[in-house]
């Protein structure tokens, strides 16, 4: 058994954030039933990288869900919806604020037709305050949530994550969303209406910057790969041109020292505890640094493993995807999709006991499941369906 296998999300979200949101969920057991536009389906299908039928960007956040085509713009296709939103369990959408209104499928009218609807709406700046109608992407959240600012080289510019992270984490703030609405639900037998804002998300993702800059009016500096509160804690370059990455603590300092052959200097007072050495970064950093470019990756990342000292590489996406532990864990999967053939994925980072792991389903192809939906769910006769493929609805 999966935890959500009863679970039943409708989602009209396209692009990335609201769909790895489902996707997670879908491989936690609720059934998604993906609504695409019909004749180009979502967006991503026609990102790069391109594969011989659809694209990889668009199966890295889609797997393990249903796809039906309706028009939205239709009043046939909006009486689909309605249709199936009085089945669902949960609505998503991340259309512009005020477009789900317009076409009579807003948190009113859905939540008459089911009183237990959770109904989500994720917009990048809110459906309140003064930039509710402004434009964004995931670039744009990161810059005007503070995070962009944050990352780069000491005296730099900022420089962006190489992942779009405002948009995965909204993903998993989004899924967090629908399942504390679902367990509310249990307990007042009513759904809700959650006003997600992408901008929000990636403000509250501030925490320690945040905190400290209500403690001391600081406003973080880029550091690279150091840390504002803790030394040492960076990235250092070997003898071989290999990065690798030592983060320690007080208990670490002793052993990280004499592991490099500095334990005299590493025990002067003023390098005694963290406070310290913090305040002593400028001395500590270069001769950690000129230090470790004497040894090889492994040979060093084999001698702090040995003293305890929290080290690892710095892989490349190759590097982790064929890491023995990785492999270990399950993380990188397959599955086949019509067209293409084998194709791998990462699955969810769970374990279970109690439940079944998470499944690892193929995309849905665009609209494979549209007459199955309209058929088993909400009972549209073969005539029906014909009629409304005609009238373009879906």
């Amino acid at each position: 058994m999966l935890p959500l296998q009863d679970l039943v999300i409708l989602d009209l979200a396209r692009v990335l954030a609201c769909p790895y949101a489902s996707m997670v969920l879908a491989e936690l057991g609720a059934t998604v039933i993906k609504v695409e536009q019909p004749g180009s389906g979502d967006e991503t299908r026609s990102f790069e990288p391109q594969l011989a039928v659809d694209s990889a960007y668009y199966f890295a956040c889609n797997r393990s869900k249903a796809s039906i085509t309706v028009n939205l713009r239709s009043k046939d296709g909006q009486q689909v919806i309605r249709d199936l939103a009085t089945k669902s369990d949960v609505f998503v959408e991340n259309f512009p604020a005020g477009t789900f209104k317009r076409y009579g499928l807003d948190y009113a009218a859905m939540s008459a037709l089911n009183p237990r609807l959770v109904y989500l709406s994720c917009t990048g700046f809110g459906q309140t305050g003064p930039y509710k109608q402004k434009k964004g992407y995931d670039t744009v959240f990161q810059a005007m949530g503070g995070l962009m600012s944050l990352t780069g080289e000491k005296g730099g510019g900022p420089v962006k994550p190489g992942l779009p992270v405002a948009d995965l984490t909204s993903g998993l703030w989004v899924a967090i969303a629908i399942l504390a609405s679902i367990a509310g639900r249990e307990k007042t037998g009513k759904g809700c209406y959650v006003d997600f804002s992408m901008l929000d998300a990636q403000v509250s993702l501030l925490t320690l910057a945040a905190a400290r800059y209500f403690a001391l009016g600081e406003v973080p500096p880029r550091l690279g790969t150091e840390h504002p509160g803790r030394v040492p804690t960076a990235t250092f370059c070997c003898s071989d041109g290999k990065y690798l990455h030592v983060t320690a603590s007080d208990q670490h300092w002793a052993p990280l020292c004499k592991a490099l052959g500095l334990e005299a200097w590493g025990g002067q007072s003023q390098f005694a505890d963290n406070a310290l050495r913090v305040k002593n970064r400028e001395q500590i950093m270069p001769r950690l640094t000129q230090a470790i470019v004497g040894w090889k990756r492994d040979e060093l990342i084999a001698a702090l493993d040995a003293a305890e000292v929290p080290v690892g590489p710095v892989n490349d996406v190759a590097e982790i995807l064929n890491d023995p532990h990785v492999a270990a864990r399950g993380l990188v999967r397959g599955f086949d999709y019509p067209g293409v053939g084998a194709f791998k994925g990462l699955g969810l980072p769970y374990k279970f006991e109690g439940f079944d792991d998470p499944r690892f389903g193929r995309p849905p192809t665009l609209g494979e499941h549209t007459d199955e939906i309209l058929k088993t769910r909400l009972g549209y006769s073969a005539e029906k369906i014909a009629q409304l493929r005609e009238a373009k609805a879906v």
